[in-house]
């Protein structure tokens, strides 16, 4: 079951977000003046500008899928930013992350992992596309979606993201990762058998030093303190993986991919990064510079302008 007290927190933190969003959203609509930009932070080198006028936006829609560990809590602050240039968002907990009342324990195979975005993509009229964008574990949540419902997304857009091919199993970007890691890379996260003899599972849960150290490192440290509080344990699904079969042509491989490769990440290296774009494959790719793994929080700006930029070009009606 989910931790009651985590919980609390997440639906405090939200409600308090979006009161404040509330009042910013009034306090724009009493301005008697036509509004042409609204600019939040000037000092910025891209600040945040929602434009308002049918000619100059077109709306998308954005799924965001979180990493391991994680939840839809992840993308505050993109989310918030898309929303306020038109956009729709839809910020998924996968099962066992975030607000889902499942435990990971409840969980058995990347499939039901990844079951509520294949629920969403479903869901979604004849002729509805969506730009979705996954972040590092939420890479292979994509893949699988897409085999799935390769007519239902416009482009695949992987944000520091596992990106995997159709050659090998989906478990070889992370056979790799692992392989490449350094002795005591992962630091103080833990793992855990959690499966059955003939359904073995590990569970995985991320501590404060690996947090600190690999993930937040360039992040606000009330955005570090948040995931330490609301990180969940996990699992990377290996032993699920290795016997699923490769990713279809068809399916996954028809998909447009656009990998989002950040420079300053500890948690998949960009050397990583760009092993895994040159083996996957990606239409386009963007580099972020000063963007630690947790590049929707670190750099939140950038990474709505690349959305905003990779929508434009790849969403088609």
């Amino acid at each position: 079951m989910i931790d009651q007290g985590r919980f609390c927190i997440y639906i405090n933190f939200h409600q308090n977000f979006y009161w404040h969003q509330c009042q910013f959203i009034l306090l724009l609509l009493s301005t008697n003046h036509h509004l042409n930009t609204i600019t939040e932070d000037t000092n910025k080198a891209n600040p945040v500008v929602l434009l308002w006028g049918a000619e100059s936006m077109k709306n998308y829609h954005f799924v965001l899928v979180h990493g391991a560990c994680h939840g839809a809590w992840s993308w505050y602050k993109l989310k918030h930013r898309l929303e306020s240039a038109g956009h729709r968002v839809t910020a998924l907990d996968l099962a066992a992350s975030g607000t889902n009342t499942k435990s990971i324990h409840d969980v058995h195979t990347f499939r039901e992992y990844t079951e509520p975005l294949l629920e969403l993509l479903a869901s979604l009229g004849a002729h509805e596309r969506a730009i979705l964008v996954g972040h590092s574990l939420g890479g292979l949540n994509l893949a699988l979606a897409a085999d799935r419902f390769p007519d239902k997304i416009s482009v695949a857009v992987f944000l520091a993201a596992f990106m995997p091919d159709t050659a090998h199993r989906p478990s070889h970007v992370l056979e790799e990762y692992c392989a490449r890691a350094l002795e005591g890379a992962w630091l103080d996260t833990s793992f855990t058998p959690i499966g059955k003899p003939d359904k073995p599972l590990t569970s995985m849960f991320f501590g404060p030093d690996f947090l600190s150290s690999k993930l937040y490192q360039l992040s606000p440290l009330e955005d570090l303190e948040l995931g330490k509080i609301l990180v969940r344990p996990g699992s990377l699904f290996l032993e699920d993986l290795s016997t699923s079969s490769n990713f279809t042509r068809e399916g996954y491989g028809s998909t447009t991919r656009v990998y989002v490769v950040c420079k300053q990440d500890l948690g998949i290296p960009a050397e990583f990064q760009r092993w895994m774009i040159a083996s996957g494959g990606a239409h386009h790719v963007v580099e972020v510079d000063g963007a630690d793994h947790m590049a929707m929080l670190s750099k939140p700006q950038e990474i709505c302008d690349c959305l905003l930029e990779i929508g434009a070009k790849y969403e088609r009606a």
